[in-house]
């Protein structure tokens, strides 16, 4: 049987794990993932205080035209973030005002989208988080059809509908629907360390412990020497 181009219904992390996780950086959540599931740091914040948590609601759409973002976002829940593969073109954009406007009365979290956006200054004063690749004052084409419920890549990541995705001024990072909250308690435990460590320096231990074996290890240092 073939999958439907519009796949309405999909699991999703539920809410109580998505505030949980959002309590954190998405730098510490890359980090007890394995360093990974950061977008291309080309997707950015339309200004440095964005920041969201939410549950990825995948779109993908031909270069230039938003066809399908109008139909997601007639399909999206509260707390969706709009994850949008827009092939990394900034020819055109695919969102402004008026369509960040109906996002935010819907009560989606935010707009992440792998492609350009519009009316930045209007979006900013409007306080919604919109991550996007750049920006254009084109407007898009309304013709070609596309997917949604779909994983897409946005920003060289996989995205599959139901993730978990956050995002502050640092980048976006994405982790499986499956493992975010097995991370939960691994994140916690990481900020307690690095506030631990901080503290350390602050009180002039400046040398990582780590930093010798490292150096002998990697052939810098011989046996018995130290930094």
């Amino acid at each position: 049987m073939s999958i439907p181009d519009i796949v309405k219904d999909f699991p999703r992390v539920p809410t109580d794990i998505v505030a949980q996780a959002g309590r954190f950086q998405p730098a510490i959540l890359a980090d007890v993932a394995g360093r990974r599931g950061a977008l291309n740091g080309r997707i950015r914040p339309l200004h440095p205080s964005m920041k969201f948590a939410g549950t990825a609601f995948t779109v993908e759409v031909r270069p230039g035209d938003n066809l399908m973002i109008h139909a997601a976002i007639s399909l999206a829940k509260p707390g969706d973030v709009l994850v949008i593969d827009g092939k990394g073109d900034l020819s055109a954009a695919l969102m402004g005002t008026i369509m960040m406007t109906a996002c935010k009365q819907l009560g989606l979290a935010a707009v992440v989208m792998d492609g350009a956006a519009r009316d930045s200054l209007e979006i900013i004063e409007m306080d919604y988080p919109v991550f996007a690749a750049g920006t254009n004052p084109n407007g898009p084409t309304k013709n070609v059809g596309g997917r949604i419920g779909h994983p897409v890549s946005v920003g060289g990541v996989t995205v599959h509908p139901g993730d978990f995705i956050v995002g502050d001024n640092d980048g976006v990072v994405v982790v499986e629907r499956e493992k975010i909250e097995g991370l939960i308690a691994i994140a916690d435990k990481k900020v307690k360390d690095e506030a631990a460590r901080i503290a350390a320096i602050k009180a002039g231990d400046t040398l990582p412990k780590w930093l010798t074996p490292a150096l002998r290890a990697a052939g810098v240092l011989k046996e018995g020497e130290s930094v």
